[in-house]
């Protein structure tokens, strides 16, 4: 195997599983770490990957995308706390927005169940996780439905959410960059994510450490546009603190 087919092999094995491990990749592709260690420099230096300690994940693309199931195996514990710490950032809001997405279905779950909310989403997930909700009336935006998200999208999904003035938006995305902002993969789901944000009195955006950093295809919004940033402690405070000089609160838990 070549220095090239094992990088797409690599990349592969990235996006397949969301995340790669030196260690275990050196063993499957039966050559050294640093071999490994090289091939993900090179496929960074491309825009292909992020590097961590100890391994790398895919960086979201407009021809590639984590599924949610990937996402739900990942990063877990920081997902958690980070909907957690969004979710006490209600307030008095009375509708609140959900975005689509793992981190945002968590923030759906952690809202307090024993007062009146309305509660917007595109998320088939979102919406099923609070339908038993006694005292939360849920809209689910209709569309057509993204089954690698389970989510609605297109023209009627943005017209329904553009007949809303909504009191805070829980926002999600696949990159966050000081220079290039809020950014996604998909121009359908940009669309969404966008009329979110323009019917939104309150906007908090809810995403763990690495997606900061990295660059999506589609802009749907500054960082300046945000209240409050909540994302985990992954993030360096000397980081979070750039972000803070653009306008919102970072908060790491």
């Amino acid at each position: 195997m070549d220095a090239d087919e094992r990088r797409r092999t690599i990349l592969d094995v990235a996006r397949r599983d969301g995340a790669v491990d030196v260690t275990e990749l050196a063993a499957e592709l039966v050559v050294a770490k640093e071999t490994v260690r090289r091939d993900l420099r090179a496929l960074e230096e491309h825009g292909l990957v992020r590097r961590t300690h100890g391994g790398a994940y895919p960086v979201e693309s407009a021809g590639f995308e984590t599924t949610l199931a990937v996402r739900t195996t990942r990063l877990v514990p920081q997902k958690s706390r980070i909907a957690k710490a969004a979710a006490d950032l209600l307030g008095d809001a009375e509708t609140v927005f959900v975005d689509e997405g793992y981190t945002p279905k968590l923030v759906a779950e952690a809202l307090p169940r024993d007062r009146q909310l309305t509660v917007v989403t595109a998320s088939l997930g979102v919406a099923t996780a609070l339908a038993d909700a006694e005292k939360i009336a849920v809209l689910l935006l209709g569309g057509r439905v993204r089954g690698s998200t389970m989510a609605t999208v297109d023209h009627w999904t943005t017209r329904m959410l553009s007949e809303f003035v909504i009191d805070l938006a829980y926002v999600g995305a696949n990159g966050i960059s000081r220079e290039y902002g809020l950014t996604t993969p998909d121009p359908a789901v940009s669309e969404v994510k966008a009329q979110a944000m323009r019917s939104a009195r309150r906007r908090v955006l809810a995403s763990v450490h690495t997606k900061f950093g990295a660059v999506s295809f589609c802009r749907f919004a500054e960082v300046r546009d945000f209240e409050t940033i909540v994302t985990d402690a992954g993030l360096s405070s000397a980081e979070a603190h750039r972000y803070t000089l653009l306008g919102p609160q970072v908060l790491r838990v």
